[in-house]
């Protein structure tokens, strides 16, 4: 299967592989549709995008398909704090996209912040630092998620 440019699979296949698993039609479809994604899917959106293209899956599948993705590091789940799990790819092409969800905990909206200021980049690689000093503990990646009202929520 070509990858986006037309030349070779898709930058994702080389790091599922590299796990140890079999690239299935199933598992590749559920990529395929988070990484189209334009906000976080519950196992359920993602079971009626998949559905479309591989009718014959079942939505035990993408529960148990999702797991496996989390556990080899290639999907983030989130609780955002709506009795759902959310999902979203752990990183892209270009490899990690980092970012901060911005959470209102009235209508539900989660915002991708990705703008980080000098000052708070500095803060969080200080923060690292100190912890793996203290704990003796690499840190790989991190999540933050801050929880408030957003600006139509707030009026």
């Amino acid at each position: 299967m070509p990858g986006r440019n037309g030349k070779g699979p898709p930058w994702w296949h080389g790091k599922f592989r590299g796990c140890g698993y079999r690239l299935t039609i199933p598992r590749e479809t559920i990529i395929e549709v988070l990484s189209k994604a334009a906000k976080h899917l519950s196992a359920e959106e993602i079971y009626l995008a998949v559905h479309k293209v591989y009718p014959a899956i079942g939505l035990t599948t993408i529960y148990r398909t999702l797991e496996l993705l989390v556990q080899i590091g290639l999907v983030f789940k989130f609780d955002f704090g709506d009795g759902r799990a959310r999902y979203e790819l752990a990183e892209g092409p270009k490899g990690i996209r980092q970012h901060h969800h911005l959470v209102c905990t009235n209508c539900g909206r989660v915002i991708d912040y990705t703008d980080f200021i000098d000052e708070a980049k500095e803060f969080l690689s200080q923060t690292m630092k100190a912890l793996n000093k203290k704990c003796n503990f690499k840190i790989t990646n991190h999540l933050i998620q801050f929880y408030g009202l957003c600006e139509k929520c707030q009026k």
